[in-house]
Formats: structure tokens, C-alpha cells, sequence
């Protein structure tokens, strides 16, 4: 009996180490949506629930995630694919209690990498994703091929769009290329600066209903976030606004927004893991 125990134990140990960190691709049609600045304030939001965050900052050509905290990036990924640094030596702590892998311009030429490369920044990342909670990753906007690579390998895809024409039209358009590129991805839609809650209700509800009927996709209601003064005015700071007003109307919203994660509303697939799959995704 003892030995059974033992034994059960020793399972439950194995588990708890082969965790797996859950992975949410932040992304947008277009650019001017407020992508960042979500994907920020939303992982100051987790680490505040006491969750271990990273913020990876995948816009690889206007990365600005470390402008919005007020952060010095002393490293960023271009000095882990030059091998002058290795990946843990590029995380940088933020004010808001989440690390930092800041990006850079440059690294949009991924495809050009060694398969040597390549496996060893697979390899670092698949070691982050064991030692940690949540990993964000702030996408670039549009549907390029470095967008869709992370996109098609996070368990959750949050799509934000505003209730302008045109960040409707290349939110759906972002919505049809990964339910196509990845139909088992699950995609939620969040509705930026909004001025009234049925407002972002109409939205979600337009391009929801317009995915199914010519998609066949479901697109989760992720909510929406009202157009509040205080956001650019934390940007102009650059301060994260949960930090300087947490129950402002924006910042009641990425709290609504951070529990239906926590709650398990999505909860994450069993999988082989986001780098596990990123790695497939470099091999090809």
C-alpha cells in the first residue's frame, strides 16, 4: 500500500513539473486598435492574480511593448538568434509584474535562420513554457506569414477589433485566414473603444454571425473595452493604465476580460504545446 502510494505521488509530482503554460495570441486586422496596450495591461492583470506571465512581444517589426511599460530593454530576441544571449537573459521584469521578451525590427526574415538556429530558439522557448503560467504574445497586426505562425500555435487566439468599418472588415478577415490556416484554433473577439455596451454587443454580434454562416467558425465573445480617457493618457505616460487608475471603465473591462481566462471559459486544449508545434511549424 505504501508503495502505491509512493508511487501516486510520484505521478502527481511528474505532473505538476510537466505543467505546460497556457498561451494566448493577442492580434488585429490592422494596426491602431489598441492591440498592445491590451496585451500589456491584460498580463499586469494575470500577474496581479498571482499567475507567473510572459509577455512576448512578437511584433518583430514595430515592437512596442517595452514603451508602454517604461522599460530599458538591455537585450531583446535579436540577441538570442546572434547568440549573444541566451533567452532567460533577455527577460526583463516590468513595473506591472510580468517579464518582457521585447522584440525587434529585423527578424521578420525568420524563414532565413539555420535549422541550428531555429532549434535552439525553439528549444529556449519550449523550456520557458514548462516554468511558467501564461505566456501572452503580442502579434503583429494582419495576416502575414509571422503572424499566422503564432496564431496557428497558441491555444487562444483574442482578436481585437473597434467598431470602425474597416477594423470590422480586417478583423473578419483575420478570423477567416485562421480558421482556415488552423480550424480546431479558438478565436474570441474583443471590441476596442467602445461607447456603450451594446455597441460592442452589435459588433460582436455582426461579425460572429457573418463567421459562422460563411465560415462554419464560432467566435467566442470576449467582450469589450469602452473608450476611456484615461488609456492615452497612460500611453503618453507610459504607464500601463491598470497601474495608475485599475477601476477607470478601461480598467474594469481587462479585469472582466482577465477572468473569463481565470474562470476557464477558455480553457486550454491538451496539446503538445505552443513551441512544441511552433517547432514543427520552423521544421517545415
Amino acid at each position: 500500500m505504501t508503495v502505491l502510494f509512493d508511487q501516486a505521488e510520484n505521478l502527481r509530482v511528474m505532473a505538476r513539473s510537466r505543467r505546460r503554460a497556457s498561451v494566448i495570441a493577442v492580434t488585429s486586422g490592422k494596426g491602431g486598435v489598441g492591440k498592445s496596450n491590451i496585451a500589456v495591461n491584460l498580463a499586469i492583470k494575470f500577474a496581479k492574480s498571482g499567475k507567473d506571465v510572459v509577455l512576448l512581444d512578437a511584433d518583430l517589426g514595430l515592437a512596442n511593448a517595452d514603451v508602454l511599460c517604461n522599460v530599458d530593454l538591455p537585450a531583446n530576441l535579436s540577441h538570442v538568434i546572434s547568440r549573444k544571449k541566451e533567452l532567460r537573459e533577455v527577460l526583463t521584469m516590468t513595473p506591472g509584474g510580468f517579464r518582457l521578451i521585447g522584440g525587434a525590427s529585423g527578424l521578420a526574415r525568420m524563414a532565413d535562420l539555420s535549422d541550428a538556429d531555429r532549434q535552439r530558439l525553439v528549444t529556449a522557448l519550449a523550456e520557458l513554457e514548462q516554468q511558467t503560467d501564461v505566456i501572452l504574445i503580442d502579434t503583429g497586426a494582419g495576416i502575414s506569414p509571422n503572424v499566422l505562425s503564432f496564431t496557428r500555435a497558441a491555444d487562444d487566439v483574442l482578436v481585437v477589433t473597434t467598431p470602425e468599418p474597416t477594423a470590422i472588415t480586417d478583423a473578419y478577415a483575420v478570423i477567416k485566414v485562421v480558421t482556415r490556416d488552423s480550424p480546431d484554433r479558438r478565436l474570441s473577439l474583443l471590441v476596442n473603444q467602445v461607447r456603450s455596451a451594446g455597441e460592442g454587443r452589435v459588433v460582436y454580434d455582426r461579425i460572429s454571425r457573418v463567421a459562422k454562416q460563411f465560415l462554419g467558425a464560432t467566435v467566442l465573445d470576449a467582450g469589450y473595452m469602452f473608450a476611456d480617457e484615461q488609456v492615452p493618457t497612460a500611453v503618453r505616460r507610459r504607464t500601463p493604465f491598470v497601474l495608475t487608475h485599475p477601476h477607470c471603465p478601461a480598467g474594469q473591462c481587462i479585469t472582466q476580460l482577465a477572468m473569463r481566462f481565470e474562470q476557464g471559459v477558455y480553457a486550454s486544449h491538451e496539446s503538445s504545446g505552443f513551441f512544441n508545434r511552433m517547432g514543427q511549424w520552423f521544421r517545415k
